[in-house]
């Protein structure tokens, strides 16, 4: 016996419930012959007559009426599934663990994760805050937030924000200094974030045009 297609299940049952090829094109919108096309090839791939056609109705023989009582199970049983996966994309529930870099995750995500819970109350969220990137498979992580830049991966991601840096020192300290061109920062004491990709590197942009790197020289690194 063939592998049976399992699709021709749909046009034999549309058959038997209109008692004819005619409508059962008209409810699956296709053309009569395409449905006595895939009847006929789910009979040969059975090896058996599940039809009687006569120049009135069409008739399931036995084999037809064991496969089509088979039939509307199989049908409810997928209508079944399908509305459980509705209701429950409807209203979400069960834990959503997220990441996310401490200043980040504490200034943003928590007030939006507190207000997610408000509006699901049947969800619960995890936390997680660090700076460090975390494997998200071995943590069982389901959303990771991160600043900066995207390194290679095979997960899915979407850019949600941007960020920009600014150079700054306190007030006593600017005081001191004779700053005229970004340059002129080089040779200053400075301390470097290790966040960022390239923590002693620093592009300066004025206008559209106007374009400064500048390598600091750390004297702290955090």
């Amino acid at each position: 016996m063939e592998a049976v297609n399992l699709n021709r299940l749909a046009y034999f049952a549309a058959v038997v419930d209109t008692g004819s090829f005619t409508k059962a094109a008209e409810r699956l919108a296709i053309t009569k012959t395409v449905v006595s096309q895939q009847v006929a090839r789910l009979e040969a791939e059975l090896q058996t007559s599940l039809l009687l056609r006569t120049t009135r109705r069409v008739e399931p023989t036995e084999a037809g009426k064991l496969l089509y009582a088979r039939c509307v199970m199989i049908f409810r049983e997928a209508g079944d599934a399908v509305d459980e996966i509705t209701r429950a994309n409807a209203e979400p529930t069960g834990m959503l663990r997220i990441a996310a870099p401490n200043d980040y995750g504490a200034s943003t995500i928590a007030p939006i994760a507190a207000a997610f819970i408000r509006k699901y109350p049947a969800c619960r969220v995890e936390l997680l805050l660090a700076d460090t990137k975390m494997d998200l498979l071995a943590n069982q992580i389901d959303l990771s937030i991160r600043v900066g830049w995207l390194d290679d991966s095979s997960h899915q991601a979407r850019r949600i924000g941007s960020f920009r840096q600014f150079l700054v020192a306190s007030p006593s300290f600017f005081a001191t200094l004779s700053l005229n061109s970004p340059e002129d920062a080089a040779g200053q004491p400075f301390i470097a974030n290790l966040a960022l990709k390239e923590p002693v590197v620093w592009r300066f942009i004025q206008g559209d045009f106007d374009r400064r790197t500048v390598r600091m020289q750390q004297s702290l690194m955090s």
